[in-house]
């Protein structure tokens, strides 16, 4: 069951992607839109996970934190890195950095599903709606960020498939072993820092960057809301 319903999260993911490559001539509108989705995912959805773990396990929370800055200096750094380099604001590895990044968690997006169903079926269930809804924004990630740093076509497809295929193989993984919540819990606190440094560095200024508008601020509101209204139902 937690692999038939991880399949329809790679139908989610590619519609989302397929989305953003056939309106790229309004990509500030989907950046826009997908700072919101971005901030509504590291406020309503990593960021509570992080406090219940913490709680459950009865650590400290500043070692996800610790992990949230790395995420976002680490980041930071490899941009610069490359930028100084290539003397350019935009190069292709970026994108592909933050692509991968963003098939990791759809990895543990599937691994989530999976272990929701070793709990129980309805747990199971809950989360695999929840992962369906937000993987469509998912997509439209990848794309996003593919193509505002300048990779083809090809290539953000290629990647879109990758983030589709993700959730798949982590449903499937679950069947082999377990991820340790101690673990976890730094994952999430590095991968927020990361995402709050692309949304903020990176898709927020490319939005309003010759296309600023009252559009593309309701945008990202929506795309906020939008998340903070799906992660309800998890």
């Amino acid at each position: 069951m937690a692999v038939l319903l991880s399949l329809l999260t790679f139908f989610s993911t590619l519609t989302g992607g397929f989305f953003g490559l056939r309106h790229q001539d309004k990509l500030h509108l989907i950046l826009g839109f997908t700072a919101g989705v971005i901030l509504g995912v590291v406020a309503f959805d990593i960021f509570p996970e992080i406090i219940s773990i913490t709680n459950r396990l009865q650590t400290e929370a500043v070692f996800p934190m610790i992990a949230l800055v790395a995420g976002f200096l680490i980041f930071h750094v490899l941009e610069k890195v490359l930028v100084i380099h290539h003397d350019q604001s935009k190069h292709p590895t970026i994108g592909l950095a933050s692509a991968l990044a963003l098939a990791g968690h759809s990895f543990l997006d599937g691994v989530g599903i999976g272990l929701g169903f070793q709990v129980s079926p309805a747990a199971g269930v809950l989360i695999a709606l929840a992962v369906i809804a937000h993987d469509f924004s998912d997509g439209l990630n990848t794309v996003s960020l593919m193509l505002v740093h300048k990779n083809s076509h090809l290539r953000a497809r290629n990647l879109l498939f990758l983030d589709a295929a993700a959730p798949v193989l982590g449903a499937l993984s679950t069947r082999l072993f377990s991820v340790p919540e101690n673990i976890l819990l730094l994952y999430l606190g590095f991968f927020a820092g990361f995402l709050l440094y692309i949304g903020a560095s990176d898709i927020l200024p490319e939005a309003h960057s010759e296309h600023s508008s009252y559009r593309t601020l309701f945008l990202t509101i929506f795309g906020a809301v939008l998340i903070f209204l799906v992660t309800r139902f998890d």
